[in-house]
């Protein structure tokens, strides 16, 4: 697999940094959003390497916090557990009101940070979860020392000739998202927060351009998903148990003769696009009978998927397996040939990194942070164009990858180097510390 890039070591001007992470547990948080939380986690530990780390943090993260699984402590961690009066506990679990739930949080979380600051003087606020790029942050807005914000994302949206795949309350819930996220960049306490913030860090292209002009000087590109040192020895150890594949493919246009694999992975909702990958390997595998999908996940979009494989008659070659271990994604990841995630509006896309980390090629949309996180030389981004142009293209770029087996080699390296270099937690703690640098001087490298 190669060697991971070694991390280097600074020298810390040692800080006592007050952070915010509604969500934040090292395996994930179904409650508050299992991605959110691992952000949350692994960003905060990161920042407690080289300073006082105090975390406000949701009381349902507290059992995945002290349950974690056997690791260096963390000495200079500490978390502070709030929750909302009780009654208000309802707006968790209305569909539209839980972001009503988490402002209103925010707003406790100002007179929990005040405080604190009373008590320990820090000298800066980090707002980490909720990672939107809309939601106010009052400790941000008021708490007289400065302040950071992100990684966020939020402003992506479904490109409009996309609404045709989703269902009609979908199609309402989005222009609902859609219209809150505008009304909700103009809440005065918002704006209040931005303009005091010293760094902006957004990890996708649109969340930069829904900033004002007049604070996108702050911005810098950072993402909300990385991969572990745990999860790159797994993947290691998947790669190197394979042995040697002979699929009779050795350059250009000649064909394998093996199975080709075809793999994603992810919440089976509309906005994944996954109705458009099964239209699109439709195409691919009619001339390709020894070609299969596997489409790993739960969701609401179950059944709709299914009607969709039996329509097109692709029972022999789509498979839904329904949900998985991770360890048991990671395997089946390690063994296909091409990665495909055509989500139409992921601000980050998790699953997009850990499937370059092994090595395999990617087609994904040029969106949002998919669309940040591939290259050119790592894989296929298709632009937005109308549904059936999609299923064109995925299906042009499956055939173009499994005709030539030296391109998927090569993007594959590619993914794999850009993953290990980039996007390791201690890389991006390392370059957090590289932005309190910039923004507070933090801290000064090692000669």
């Amino acid at each position: 697999m190669g060697s991971i890039r070694a991390v280097p070591e600074y020298k810390v001007k040692k800080l006592r940094l007050l952070t915010c992470a509604f969500a934040c547990s090292p395996s994930g948080n179904l409650r508050l959003g299992n991605g959110e939380a691992v952000l949350g986690w692994n960003l905060v530990t990161q920042l407690a390497r080289f300073h006082e780390v105090h975390v406000l943090t949701h009381p349902s993260n507290r059992e995945g916090i002290e349950k974690r699984p056997a690791e260096p402590a963390h000495p200079t961690l500490h978390f502070h557990f709030f929750e909302l009066p009780r009654w208000l506990s309802v707006l968790q679990k209305l569909q539209g009101c839980f972001q009503v739930y988490a402002y209103l949080w925010q707003i406790q979380a100002y007179f929990v940070a005040r405080r604190l600051h009373g008590e320990i003087r820090f000298d800066a606020f980090h707002h980490i979860t909720y990672a939107n790029d809309w939601g106010a942050s009052y400790v941000g807005a008021f708490l007289p020392i400065p302040y950071l914000r992100g990684p966020c994302g939020g402003a992506q949206r479904t490109p409009r000739r996309y609404l045709s795949e989703y269902a009609l309350h979908n199609r309402f819930w989005e222009r609902v998202r859609a219209g809150m996220g505008w009304i909700l960049r103009h809440d005065p306490f918002f704006v209040r927060g931005q303009a005091r913030a010293q760094k902006i860090l957004v990890c996708n292209r649109e969340s930069l351009q829904a900033l004002p002009r007049r604070f996108q000087h702050k911005a810098i590109f950072f993402p909300v998903n990385g991969i572990s040192s745990e999860d790159l020895k797994i993947i290691a150890s998947r790669n190197g148990s394979k042995g040697p594949q002979n699929d009779g493919a050795t350059a250009a246009g000649s064909v394998p003769r093996r199975e080709f694999r075809v793999f994603s992975a992810g919440r089976l909702i509309a906005l994944k696009g996954y109705r458009l990958a099964i239209r699109a390997f439709g195409l691919f595998a009619g001339q390709h009978p020894e070609a299969k999908l596997d489409i790993v996940g739960e969701g609401p979009d179950l059944s709709r998927l299914q009607d969709l494989v039996s329509s097109l008659q692709l029972g022999d070659q789509v498979r839904l397996p329904g949900w998985m271990a991770r360890d048991e994604v990671l395997a089946t990841m390690c063994s296909c040939d091409v990665f495909l995630f055509p989500s139409f509006r992921d601000g980050g896309g998790a699953v997009v990194i850990e499937a370059m980390a092994a090595g395999k090629p990617v087609i994904c949309m040029d969106l949002a942070g998919p669309g940040m996180h591939v290259t050119e030389d790592c894989g296929i981004k298709i632009p937005a164009g109308s549904p059936l142009e999609t299923v064109e293209l995925i299906a042009q770029a499956l055939e173009r990858l499994y005709r030539d087996r030296e391109l998927r080699g090569r993007m594959g390296e590619a993914a794999r180097r850009r993953a290990e270099q980039m996007y390791t937690w201690d890389h991006l703690g390392e370059r957090l510390q590289q932005i309190y640098q910039e923004a507070l001087g933090a801290h000064s490298p090692e000669a």
